[in-house]
């Protein structure tokens, strides 16, 4: 709810795990002063109690969620009851309770009004677990916690009695601002811009720097007001002669220096960065977390300058609470790291470089909220130059959503190595997915570019369709109806075809890239054409014969796309993927196809054709062996399938060798004793080809085979 938003008086409302709310106060602010307060006293958990002054009663109209079911008998309180809030109401001022107020096993209950511009508003209350009274940090806290919640529930400024006193309020306020940030600090760089910009203005700081200590070693995290060469120099400094650090690690007390001359009378062994600062004052904050120093705050000024007593407490509750965040903000930080490295290790380290495709690709996690998600490409080598694309994305984010994305990447790539067509891969698919359980569903694009025959068929699951560039600009979007998601689907699926030029660009996507909360799909996929269409006007044209070049012009397309549909990534709260394949289809010169007999005679023709065809293409060299696994595909055919049967050879980088016949059964590797006098050809052929295999057609199959070319042969 945001704070602008009010709820009735009366009206009871659970948020979350934090806190029940009740009353026309701002939800938000109520919650955020709750669970702060009971963070900065290390307690069971907080009320707090709207004061009605025309009935002289106090409502509770906020408690903590551990404490909630025990808060009857103060959920009504007269003004002159001995109750710890209504003493503080009458004293206006904080009050400390030895015993267990609420039968809750507290050791204290420690109450403080909330002021307003006419006198308190309320009182915020925290149960403790022991029974002493905090100390001066803490009261400096809660003041601040207190003065914060007055400017957004009472609409103005404590009072205050003159000028002094207004700017410890205005620190007060922004200490309060600053509770607030922090609790929404995900990362260590969060913590460092909070601190700076609710910290260094009311003060009248100008420098920031923190350190946090991995393995004994300061570490700057985060910095303001400092040259990078300064603060490099800090960074190298040996861990046994920075004196501060150590007092601090030592004394676990915040040190404050008004001048350059105090600090080297202090500390001799630091002349060095003494001079070199161009800070003339210093509040060194050692950060706390589980009773240990973790770290080091430095708030600095350019003028030497005294600190009141008033500043030393707000400074000293200030390391307290930055300490707790900056530990909370570490540990996101490591997990960050790994959620980042699982999520690296989960897509493609890099995408192949083939005759018929050249790629790029990016993948950018959500800026907010999980930093782990479903989404995955893939581009993945097919036989005879084909290639099969994909992308996909499972619903929802978090590890259990990365896990599945990568059992689906891996069995995508077991079944393309299958080569089924893409509505039998994805009958399969929605079986493993339907299989995780009713809630996961995954939406997927699978597409095949068959170089040769100038096509690309692909099934669409609930995805949005691919775009065709062609070296002109026009951007075609195929107006198709996408089957329904993996997981929520029955099959069979629908598979399409594409024909296309001989050099464009198919473009893959999720709808992270086209869609948020500023624009719906349409709007976002017309601004992707647009973006996709003026980045080709531009550079004239994407082909080039380089294959270098090519690909840093897909990279370069890549950025673009992101960038404009992307600007603010850091905002965003889902992820995005985006896959672009620059194909090239392949010259008729580098396709002979030969028709074969139904006979015995077949394989004496076959070789005939190899000879002649390998002799045109330079490819001497290659003619024995090729002509050996020909013989035994064909032989093969003629004695176990049945016709007709046809003979294709590609030339590219490799030789592919390719028999076609009308049978559907499958070719498989037998042992043959040393008794048999057959049995071996397969064996014969899997040892003579740097890779074999079959794919299904619907009139039969195809066995093919790949040959490594001379060094010296050339397309």
């Amino acid at each position: 709810m945001s704070e602008t938003e009010r709820l009735p008086f009366g009206y009871l409302t659970a948020t979350g795990e934090d806190a029940r709310v009740d009353g026309a106060w701002d939800t938000e602010t109520l919650t955020l002063l709750l669970r702060h307060a009971t963070t900065c006293l290390g307690g069971l958990g907080a009320l707090v109690h709207r004061h009605d002054r025309t009935a002289g009663r106090l409502r509770l109209v906020a408690a903590s969620a551990t404490i909630q079911a025990d808060t009857g008998q103060w959920a009504d309180l007269h003004d002159d009851q001995d109750a710890t809030p209504a003493l503080a109401l009458r004293r206006d001022g904080l009050v400390c309770h030895a015993g267990d107020s609420l039968g809750i096993g507290a050791g204290a209950t420690v109450a403080v009004p909330l002021p307003g511009s006419k006198g308190p508003v309320g009182v915020l209350s925290v149960l403790t677990p022991g029974p002493d009274e905090p100390d001066e940090a803490q009261r400096s806290l809660l003041r601040a916690l207190t003065a914060w919640a007055d400017a957004r529930l009472d609409g103005g400024p404590a009072r205050s009695s003159g000028p002094d006193s207004a700017a410890e309020d205005q620190r007060s306020v922004r200490m309060g601002e600053l509770t607030a940030a922090l609790a929404e600090a995900a990362t260590t760089r969060d913590v460092v811009d909070a601190v700076a910009k609710f910290v260094m203005p009311p003060f009248g700081a100008d420098g920031l720097v923190f350190q946090l200590l991995e393995g004994g070693r300061p570490r700057i995290v985060g910095a303001a007001g400092y040259t990078q060469e300064f603060l490099s120099l800090v960074d190298e400094i040996p861990p046994d002669t920075d004196a501060a650090l150590e007092d601090m690690v030592r004394t676990r007390a915040p040190l404050f220096i008004g001048s350059k001359a105090e600090l080297l009378g202090r500390y001799p062994t630091m002349l060095e960065v003494n001079e070199a600062s161009p800070k003339q004052a210093w509040a060194f904050l050692p950060m706390m977390s589980s009773g240990h120093v973790i770290g080091l705050c430095v708030v600095s000024f350019s003028e030497p300058r005294p600190f009141t007593d008033d500043e030393r407490a707000l400074l000293t509750a200030l390391s307290g609470l930055v300490g707790q965040s900056l530990e909370r903000a570490r540990l996101y930080d490591v997990e960050h790291a790994r959620a980042q490295e699982l999520q690296r290790g989960l897509l493609p380290r890099a995408l192949p470089r083939l005759p018929a495709a050249g790629a790029a690709a990016r993948y950018l996690p959500a800026g907010r909220g999980e930093e782990v998600g479903g989404d995955w490409y893939d581009l993945i080598p097919l036989s005879a130059d084909r290639v099969a694309m994909v992308i996909g994305d499972v619903m929802g984010h978090g590890i259990s959503e990365a896990a599945t994305m990568g059992r689906l990447r891996t069995a995508v790539r077991t079944l393309a190595d299958l080569e089924i067509p893409p509505d039998e891969l994805f009958s399969r698919l929605n079986d493993l997915v339907s299989d995780l359980g009713e809630d996961f569903y995954a939406t997927c694009l699978y597409a095949v570019f068959d170089p040769v025959a100038r096509t690309c068929s692909y099934s669409l699951a609930g995805h949005p369709p691919l775009l065709v560039v062609h070296s002109d600009g026009t951007v075609d979007a195929p107006e198709v109806a996408p089957d329904p998601p993996l997981g929520a689907a029955r099959p069979p699926f629908e598979t399409r075809q594409l024909d296309l030029p001989d050099d464009c660009l198919l473009v893959l996507y999720t709808d992270g890239l086209v869609e948020s909360a500023a624009r719906d799909a349409d709007q976002g996929l017309a601004q992707l054409r647009q973006v996709l269409s003026q980045a080709v006007v531009d550079t004239a044209s994407f082909r080039t014969a380089d294959e270098e070049d090519g690909i840093r012009r897909l990279e370069e397309l890549c950025g673009r796309v992101v960038t404009a549909l992307l600007p603010d990534h850091e905002q965003t709260t889902d992820d995005a993927a985006l896959l672009i394949v620059r194909t090239r289809c392949t010259a008729a010169r580098d396709v002979a196809s030969f028709p074969l007999p139904d006979d015995p005679r077949a394989a004496g023709q076959a070789r005939e054709y190899v000879r002649e065809q390998l002799d045109a293409w330079g490819l001497d060299d290659l003619v024995p062996t090729t002509e050996l696994l020909v013989s035994e595909l064909v032989g093969n055919i003629v004695r176990h399938a049945k016709g007709p049967i046809r003979l294709r050879l590609l030339r590219s980088r490799s030789l592919t060798c390719e028999v076609y016949d009308g049978s559907l059964t499958t070719p498989r590797i037998r042992h043959a004793s040393y008794t048999d006098e057959g049995g071996r050809g397969l064996q014969l052929v899997a040892a003579l080809s740097r890779r074999w295999g079959a794919r299904y057609l619907d009139d039969g199959k195809c066995i093919w085979t790949e040959q490594d070319l001379p060094p010296r042969a050339s397309t």
